[in-house]
């Protein structure tokens, strides 16, 4: 079965924008992705597929070769004749001349000997090319919320058993593809080696969610210091910190930690951590049983 066009896979038009294939990728990656379908071959099968279209889309010049008919849809190399049948060449070869030597529209062994390069491998010709790029090696790694966040060092399993230790920067979004030159296919006949892609799931985390460079995170405080105020302890990416409960706060009030969000990367600043309160009662012990018992707040009718 014939690989599928790579624009299909996505599901996005020839006419999409890098960050509308980012989105694109992005979104499948998450339901098909191997560690959320455990045991699940078809998911694992999409999962390839979906890795192989955003190799070809999400680099520039590769999506150009694809479009330009250059590499098929598994990102290979095209032949002279690719897609080609054997109708072209007629009887026997048609046009190819028993001796090796050419007439009118024929072709010399030299030609045949191209071709056979393309059609059959390299080395099935009697001359081969010159140098050529190795593949591109895609793979895929899971790591956590709070390692995508500050950054970290994971290492990938090559084939042979070799490892490849891959450093992680801070900030990394889930879908992004890191590009490690020289690490993937060797080249032939002296060409440079293949670069490997490395396509990063961030896992989810039930405390902490995302919004650009901005985090957010829920809080429990106790019911003395949401009347009160005081200070209460935040974890917060770069580690603990102290910051003031105001006096008269209730479940739901949002208070905010300048620049305790994703640490600055690149052309990016700090983000701002939002920390959403939710009041918890505890345990009432008897003096507060008996406070409420005649306590009449302003507004509030007792039964």
């Amino acid at each position: 079965m014939s690989a599928r066009n790579p624009y299909d896979i996505l599901g996005v038009g020839r006419s999409a924008s890098q960050d509308e294939i980012r989105k694109a990728y992005r979104n499948q990656a998450r339901k098909w992705h191997p560690d959320l379908n455990p045991g699940n071959k078809e998911a694992e099968e999409k999962f390839k597929e979906l890795n192989t279209a955003n190799d070809i889309l999400s680099d520039e010049e590769r999506r150009g070769r694809f479009d330009r008919g250059e590499i098929d849809e598994s990102g290979q190399e095209r032949g002279p004749f690719a897609g080609a049948g054997t109708g072209g060449f007629g009887g026997g070869f048609g046009g190819f001349r028993a001796g090796g030597g050419s007439s009118g529209g024929g072709f010399s062994q030299d030609d045949l000997s191209d071709i056979l390069n393309g059609m059959f491998g390299r080395n099935a010709g009697r001359r081969q090319g010159g140098p050529e790029r190795g593949a591109d090696r895609p793979y895929q790694i899971s790591i956590s919320f709070m390692d995508a966040v500050n950054g970290t060092t994971t290492r990938v399993s090559l084939p042979g058993g070799a490892t490849l230790d891959v450093k992680i920067p801070p900030g990394t979004e889930d879908g992004r593809t890191l590009r490690l030159r020289g690490k993937g296919e060797p080249g032939m006949r002296g060409g440079p080696a293949g670069d490997a892609l490395i396509t990063v799931t961030v896992m989810p985390d039930r405390n902490w969610t995302r919004e650009g460079q901005d985090l957010r995170t829920r809080l429990p405080v106790g019911l003395k210091t949401a009347v009160l105020g005081g200070p209460i302890t935040v974890p917060t990416p770069s580690g603990a910190v102290k910051m003031n409960v105001p006096e008269g706060s209730d479940t739901g009030s949002v208070l905010r930690l300048r620049g305790k969000g994703v640490p600055a990367h690149g052309k990016h600043e700090a983000g701002n951590l939002y920390v959403t309160l939710e009041v918890t009662l505890g345990r009432p012990d008897e003096a507060l049983r008996a406070f409420l018992k005649t306590w009449d707040p302003a507004g509030e009718k007792t039964a």
